[in-house]
């Protein structure tokens, strides 16, 4: 029960209107919550099926640039590795998805990722530079998804929470209250109707 309340029928209307209010709250935060979890699960599903392209693609990459180290000389590779002048620029900017701000990565890019003669070079490490462009193409998007799960998950723990505060605790407490008073107030009403009968009777008996 709500402490510090007085039985009155002006506390009872006032306490009947907020339980209509937390009622309806209650249903919005759950809808809220069910929903929350409807967008996670799919972006983890995301996540888990871009994670393992990603894992595959970068065993791929690193074969290649072996494959190319290999056949050229490490020290060959790594000179035309020093001639790339491709530079990444990530820029922030933020989406809303049911009242929580996630963030949207953008990447700027400048210069050209093979820069360096051919003569000297093999198609294996041209190959594994072209896979790698895309690579961080999709590894930004993987940390912008994996940032996004990590957002939700915490909204939906503290809508998880409201909504328990609520039907746990402040809803019952309400009605606990509510009937507390209803008591109250048909116990007053008892008591005045027989206090009535009684002044009747004294008032007849004169």
């Amino acid at each position: 029960m709500l402490a510090g309340v007085n039985p009155t029928r002006m506390e009872l209307q006032r306490l009947k209107k907020r339980l209509i209010l937390a009622l309806r709250g209650h249903k919005l935060l759950k809808d809220k919550r069910d929903e929350l979890m409807r967008r996670l699960l799919e972006i983890i599903e995301e996540v888990k099926t871009l994670r393992l392209s990603i894992e595959n693609e970068f065993q791929s990459i690193l074969e290649g640039f072996m494959l190319a180290s290999a056949l050229t000389g490490p020290n060959q590779t790594e000179q035309a590795l020093l001639l790339i002048n491709k530079k990444v620029f990530i820029s922030v900017s933020e989406k809303n998805i049911m009242s929580v701000k996630v963030p949207v990565f953008e990447k700027e890019v400048s210069g050209e990722i093979i820069n360096y003669g051919f003569l000297n070079t093999t198609g294996e490490l041209d190959l594994s530079l072209i896979k790698f462009e895309k690579f961080l193409e999709a590894l930004l998007k993987l940390a912008e998804k994996e940032k996004t799960v990590n957002l939700l998950a915490n909204e939906v723990e503290e809508t998880r929470r409201r909504v328990n505060a609520l039907e746990y605790r402040l809803i019952p407490e309400i009605e606990e209250t509510i009937k507390y008073i209803t008591m109250k107030l048909s116990e007053t009403e008892r008591s005045n109707t027989v206090r009535l009968m009684k002044v009747k009777d004294i008032v007849r008996s004169h």
